[in-house]
């Protein structure tokens, strides 16, 4: 297993990765309230942790990654009511539109995406546990409070005092309270609402208490790595470490935080709640998957994100293309005549790929510096397309090209960054050429029943104006340059 360090926002370091009990490791990241369509904002929590995963596996660890649905909350009940139609519908509908970006995205390490209210006897026991255990008060109503006053360590993590926590924009004034500062496990029923039976009376969860309860019946009372946004350590984060220790009485709940900075517009916050967003969908289909992956990745995970709009997505369009056309003419040189290619490498090229290759897996061990994985792709590419523009470029033999492509083999292992049957460049020479590559393994992906990858080739090819038709076992394609090909 490769060493690596992650920054660990609880003690402020830089700290070696140790798991538990390796070679496993539990990661849990904050997922979505589907109450409306995802935002530009959500899919870079979803994109670095993807890659946070399959970093571990490459590195030889056996990654459990769970990432909740809040399926029941204030929001989704208001916009439900606001639409006429049942909360847990409206979560689903929207889930399956995140569900669908993500396969486009290629975020596909997520092993569960337990919903909430599947959850509901796990909630109900840790809630009567804190209850049991002095940590929550029931009130007149039949509502659970944990008592923040019992738990000496809260803010901890955020470096929030409990003294300063007063009521204000980020604390609900509540009567039922037995301080400002205390926060909700189980709310009492309301008419028309969600609820299900507890020892307190009919309720439903509280915000955070669903993600503790969870992760208790999947990763234990402790594990490894909790991630998410920066704008949840408080209070939501805060609340985890008070609700798993003090039902448990195990400590440290969680061994690592990583949280992700935020994507901002206009300078805030890009959040539903206040109006300033970009979907999700809108940027996969005018920019592709790719693109907005690039985007979230050529900064480092940790720092703010300043997204613009469509001048923010051009500007990553073009970039990618520039980080892509290096890989593509390799591709390109391997469909010359073997016959006429026998020619090595310079040694000192050949030496550089290898030794780039440990670079990159240095930065990503280093607090997933993908920003620094980029740049080093960008040089690498330009001592390619500078081999390949030169005379001996053209005879370069297979096993010169498998060396020039190693470090972009690695990055599409590690960081995703292009689908593993490359982009159509269109208006580039031999295009053809990458079509039939690309027609031939959507045939095979059909034939063994993977449809979304079949659909993700399809979307990818359509994106670069290329279009395709299916007959019985003949595909044809047809492209804005008027050229036009046939693959069985």
């Amino acid at each position: 297993m490769r060493e690596f360090r992650v920054y660990d926002t609880l003690s402020r370091e830089l700290r070696t990765f140790r798991p538990i009990t390796p070679p496993r490791v539990g990661l849990f990241v904050c997922g979505l309230t589907p109450y409306a369509e995802a935002h530009v904002g959500h899919g870079r929590v979803a994109v670095v942790f993807d890659v946070v995963a399959r970093a571990l596996t490459a590195w030889g660890y056996r990654p459990l990654y769970v990432q909740n649905v809040t399926n029941v909350d204030d929001r989704l009940i208001e916009r439900a009511a606001a639409e006429g139609t049942d909360p847990l519908a409206l979560a689903e509908r929207h889930m399956a539109g995140w569900l669908q970006a993500m396969e486009e995205l290629g975020v596909r390490s997520v092993n569960y995406y337990p919903r909430a209210t599947d959850y509901i006897p796990e909630i109900i026991a840790q809630v009567a546990a804190l209850v049991d255990r002095g940590f929550a008060y029931v009130a007149r109503d039949g509502s659970v409070y944990f008592d923040v006053g019992r738990f000496p360590d809260y803010g901890r993590l955020s470096g929030q005092r409990v003294e300063a926590l007063r009521p204000g924009a980020r604390l609900e004034v509540d009567p039922r309270k037995r301080a400002p500062e205390d926060f909700v496990l189980w709310k009492a029923a309301v008419p028309g609402e969600p609820s299900w039976p507890s020892p307190w009376g009919p309720g439903r969860p509280g915000w955070h208490i669903e993600d503790t309860a969870i992760t208790g019946r999947l990763l234990g009372p402790r594990y490894d790595l909790h991630g998410g946004g920066v704008d949840l350590k408080f209070p939501h984060h805060e609340a985890e470490i008070a609700q798993a220790e003090g039902a448990s009485g195990e400590r440290p709940f969680v061994n690592y935080w990583m949280h992700v900075g935020l994507v901002e517009m206009g300078g805030t916050k890009m959040s539903k709640s206040i109006g300033n967003v970009y979907p999700l969908r809108q940027a996969l289909d005018e920019y592709g998957p790719w693109v907005v992956r690039f985007y979230y990745l050529n900064a480092h995970y940790r720092s703010p994100l300043g997204f613009q709009g469509s001048e923010t997505l051009d500007e990553s369009r073009e970039a990618y293309r520039r980080l892509a056309a290096p890989r593509e003419a390799i591709r390109r040189a391997r469909a010359r005549d073997a016959g006429s290619r026998e020619r090595d490498l310079p040694a000192g090229v050949a030496a550089g790929a290898e030794a780039l290759v440990d670079r990159l897996d240095a930065h990503l061990a280093d607090d997933f510096h993908t920003r620094e994985v980029i740049a080093e792709l960008f040089g690498w590419g330009r001592t390619v397309t500078e081999l390949l523009a030169s005379p001996s470029g053209a005879s370069l033999s297979d096993d010169a090209l498998d060396t020039l492509e190693r470090p972009y083999e690695w990055a599409q292992r590690m960081l995703g960054l292009w689908p593993e049957t490359p982009p159509v460049l269109v208006g580039e020479a031999d295009a053809s050429a990458v079509i039939e590559a690309a027609i031939a393994a959507r045939a095979r992906a059909r034939a063994r029943g993977d449809y979304a990858e079949a659909d993700r080739i399809r979307h990818d090819l359509e994106r670069a104006g290329i279009t395709l038709e299916d007959r019985g076992n003949e595909t044809t394609w047809q492209s804005n340059r008027e050229d036009a090909g046939r693959r069985p």
